[in-house]
């Protein structure tokens, strides 16, 4: 009779258990899948679609298999051999669904296609160090990982296996700091049109991590919260990287960065307001009549709603000037000019100020102006002249 199994929980994830695992995998394979559908019907010479795509069937094939594994070490029915090989591919089948898809991804992305030749063995390597990191896991002698219970099927017991596996490691982090200098390099001389694009991966990539780290302080009150945190940040990679790739409003992506700064700015120091004006109050009145009172949280919720509009104005005023200096300019010469616009009398004070203001914010090679004459019915007289302004 085999031995009690445990719960096995993915290397991967921070917390939970086996419910939790669940979840965080059917949200993988549905995004992953859905996402990578979508970019391989629509672009089909793009290797992202198909990427995403074989990380779906992956981690599909990988809870099948964890799944079968745990249910033979718990019930011992069915065939050892299967049990056991199930066991082992669950053991290695994260290679295939997380290095690869991260350090091609970066590589190829927005067209699913290498910078320029000279970064072709940049993906070779990455190849042949995801095989050898492969080779290693699979072939490593003893107890599975994630099975303990069982010893590897497939394990050869030689120092040429560790040999590969920490070679194939180390060739694979030099190809993903490689990929990532390449999609930097990428953006340096991409197309306004490509930028835009790496934006969007870039704010996907940003929305993750920082999801995961404020999860971490989530799980402190709720696990579970943290939890479901994280199964909706996993989204974002998918969805964004596939929202670039088929352009679907791909110029959006610079007021949800804008956004994001102003109103995660102002989220954050409003937190901190409201809980450090309810300590200082709870305090001071603590100190007054000895006991705590509700007074100190009403008056912090006044305190935010007072503050709510005018710090949300100098964060936005602060981003504006720090992250987008060309529109924060040409925002405050429209204001200036719009001001000037109404008390301006002289036509040909105007007309100087108009250039001059399409001059700043646009930046043409050449501007003129020119003012249509007025003409009368009578006579076919004309009044006026055309006047002409050159820059």
């Amino acid at each position: 009779m085999l031995a009690r199994t445990t719960k096995s929980v993915d290397p991967m994830l921070p917390y939970g258990g086996a419910d939790d695992t669940v979840i965080l995998t059917l949200v993988t394979v549905l995004a992953f899948s859905v996402v990578g559908a979508v970019v391989a019907s629509r672009r089909p010479r793009n290797a992202i679609g198909w990427l995403f795509c074989s990380v779906g069937l992956v981690e599909g094939l990988d809870t099948l298999a964890r799944g079968y594994a745990e249910y033979w070490l718990t019930s011992g029915w069915g065939p050892r051999s299967l049990g056991e090989t199930a066991a082992w591919f669950a053991s290695w089948a994260w290679i295939m669904s997380g290095v690869v898809p991260v350090t091609f991804l970066l590589l190829l992305f927005p067209d699913g296609r290498l910078p320029s030749p000279r970064w072709r063995p940049v993906g070779w390597f990455a190849g042949l160090g995801t095989i050898g990191l492969f080779m290693g896991y699979a072939l490593q002698a003893g107890p599975l990982e994630d099975f303990p219970q069982i010893v590897n099927p497939y394990g050869i017991d030689s120092p040429i296996v560790g040999t590969v596996t920490v070679a194939g490691g180390l060739v694979v982090v030099g190809s993903f700091v490689a990929s990532a200098i390449s999609l930097i390099v990428r953006a340096r001389h991409a197309s306004s049109e490509q930028r835009q694009q790496i934006k969007w991966l870039a704010y996907g990539g940003a929305v993750v991590v920082g999801t995961m780290l404020a999860s971490g302080l989530v799980s402190i009150w709720s696990v579970r919260v943290s939890i479901g945190i994280i199964s909706v940040a996993l989204l974002g990679i998918p969805l964004f990287t596939g929202i670039a790739i088929v352009r679907h409003r791909l110029y959006d992506i610079d007021i949800l960065i804008n956004r994001t700064l102003v109103y995660g700015s102002l989220t954050a120091m409003l937190v901190l307001v409201y809980f450090g004006g309810v300590a200082l109050l709870q305090s001071a009145l603590r100190g007054l009549s000895g006991q705590e009172s509700t007074l100190a949280v009403v008056a912090s919720t006044f305190l935010i709603a007072a503050i709510f509009s005018p710090l949300r104005r100098r964060i936005q005023g602060f981003i504006d000037r720090r992250f987008y200096r060309s529109k924060y300019d040409v925002r405050k010469t429209l204001e200036a000019f719009s001001a000037k616009l109404r008390d301006e009398t002289d036509l040909n004070a105007l007309s100087d100020d108009l250039v001059g203001m399409v001059r700043e914010t646009m930046q043409p090679a050449h501007v003129s102006l020119w003012l249509r004459p007025e003409t009368a019915e009578k006579g076919n007289r004309q009044i006026g002249s055309p006047l002409r302004r050159t820059s």
